[in-house]
């Protein structure tokens, strides 16, 4: 498996290229191409405010207005960790034909998902930044030097839930199937559109199982909360454990790279 692992480095040229293509074809044949990219982002933080100032007025707390920046700044990491995994569920699948190549690296399908869903997260941002700085919003520069650190963990992560699914999935079709609805639940166990300190005290020990709990809490404090955030040991701890995700991944991955050209 090592041996293997290793040789992820020498196809950074190759998934590179990937990514790239993955990025051109999402938007091939539209006329705003990669400014959808911005668009996307933008419309969906827009009609969260309204909603959330017009429509569902003071149904939260005084301390997460803008609600909707508050949700957008959980929202948008999520969509990135959630459409990798979809996509990478059937990323083998999908690129069969290269997979029966004998010369081709199976691993890089998934790692480019995920990594092409990272740059959406990145032209986000700006969408992001823009509204911070629009609602006035105070972020301590100290703060914002853990924003590479949570992406990071978030990156490791992603990419080992991705390849021990894209592994399971040619085995078992109904993994795709079944992962849409597993996200959904996922989605509602983790504080993106409610805080953790207002989660029920005898649901806490369980979100704090959750990994997501961790990562969309660390991009809260750093994004939107003020004040002394005390969530850096628990950021931490995932990232030791997204470090044997991804390890685990890749050993499942790799201990049944033999039988995916028979099975696609």
């Amino acid at each position: 498996m090592f041996s293997s692992l290793a040789k992820l480095v020498r196809y950074r040229g190759l998934i590179q290229t990937l990514v790239v293509r993955d990025l051109k074809a999402r938007y091939r044949g539209s006329v705003l191409g990669f400014f959808w990219s911005f668009f996307n982002p933008l419309m969906l933080l827009l009609i969260y405010t309204f909603v959330f100032t017009k429509v569902m007025v003071g149904m939260h707390s005084p301390d997460m207005e803008p609600y909707a920046l508050f949700m957008f700044c959980g929202i948008l990491p999520w969509t990135w960790f959630s459409s990798s995994l979809l996509e990478a569920s059937n990323t083998l699948i999908a690129g069969g034909n290269l997979i029966k190549k004998v010369l081709f690296p199976a691993e890089v399908l998934p790692i480019v998902t995920v990594v092409a869903n990272m740059v959406h997260f990145f032209l986000g941002l700006p969408i992001l930044a823009a509204f911070i700085l629009y609602y006035q919003r105070p972020v301590d520069p100290m703060e914002l030097l853990w924003f590479p650190v949570i992406v990071l963990v978030q990156l490791v992560l992603t990419t080992g839930l991705a390849l021990f699914l894209a592994a399971l999935t040619v085995h078992f079709r109904d993994v795709k199937d079944l992962l849409g609805n597993l996200l959904t639940l996922w989605f509602f166990s983790t504080p993106i559109i409610y805080p953790m300190i207002e989660a029920p005290e005898d649901l806490r020990w369980w979100l704090n199982l959750n990994p997501m709990t961790h990562l969309m809490t660390s991009y809260q404090e750093v994004l939107f909360f003020t004040g002394p955030h005390g969530h850096a040991k628990w950021l931490l701890a995932l990232g030791a454990g997204s470090i044997v995700v991804f390890l685990a991944g890749y050993f499942v991955f790799d201990r049944l790279r033999d039988s995916f050209a028979e099975e696609v």
